[in-house]
């Protein structure tokens, strides 16, 4: 049995493309990021879903309820699928972290680097493929939206598609959209990448 997953990444919240964010808390959608999960939640209306599975941060919590509101369904939370752990990284501006000697190692080399005091990118691979197996065991043969990070989304299409991690730049997932993966006993492929 097949079992299909639709990975959101959350809306976008004010602090995007300035602040690491990370685990912060009280990270919310802004205005455009709000609209962004409605869209979201709109391209996936016409998908039977069983289930909406939400990283516990906040703005993947409200980009995850816009996708249950019009299914029927109540959101679920997995800290499978939480943000990367960024350590002392966590809050820091693009600007500090470009300052910093470890930034630059670990943006080429993911695959070998981690963020200081932090989770290294294969470990959230790790935890996030085993969220998706423990969900495929519970979904049979179903559809399954997770609402989860960009980073989450990267790693989980590097695995089915047996990409180093270093080669982590080479696609994008955009706010709000969706990535769809399906596993099954045979395997697993990729059906789609950054739909918007």
């Amino acid at each position: 049995m097949t079992t299909t997953f639709h990975l959101v990444r959350h809306g976008s919240h004010d602090r995007l493309d300035r602040t690491l964010c990370g685990r912060m808390d009280g990270v919310r959608l802004g205005t455009a990021g709000q609209k962004e999960a409605q869209g979201a939640a709109e391209r996936l209306a016409g998908d039977d879903l069983a289930a909406v599975v939400s990283s516990p941060l906040e703005r993947c919590r409200q980009t995850a309820d816009a996708v249950a509101e019009g299914h029927g369904l109540p959101v679920e939370t997995d800290a499978a699928f939480v943000e990367l752990d960024f350590g002392e990284w966590t809050g820091l501006s693009f600007t500090e972290l470009e300052a910093d000697p470890r930034w630059e190692p670990w943006n080429s080399r993911r695959s070998l680097n981690r963020p200081p005091g932090g989770e290294s990118l294969g470990e959230a691979q790790m935890r996030s493929v085993r969220g998706l197996e423990q969900l495929r065991a519970r979904h049979p043969g179903q559809a399954v939206a997770v609402v989860t990070h960009s980073d989450i989304i990267k790693a989980l299409a590097a695995h089915v598609l047996g990409l180093n991690l270093d080669l982590y730049h080479r696609f994008d997932v955009d706010p709000a959209s969706i990535t769809t993966l399906a596993l099954g006993d045979w395997g697993a492929k990729l059906i789609r990448l950054n739909l918007r």
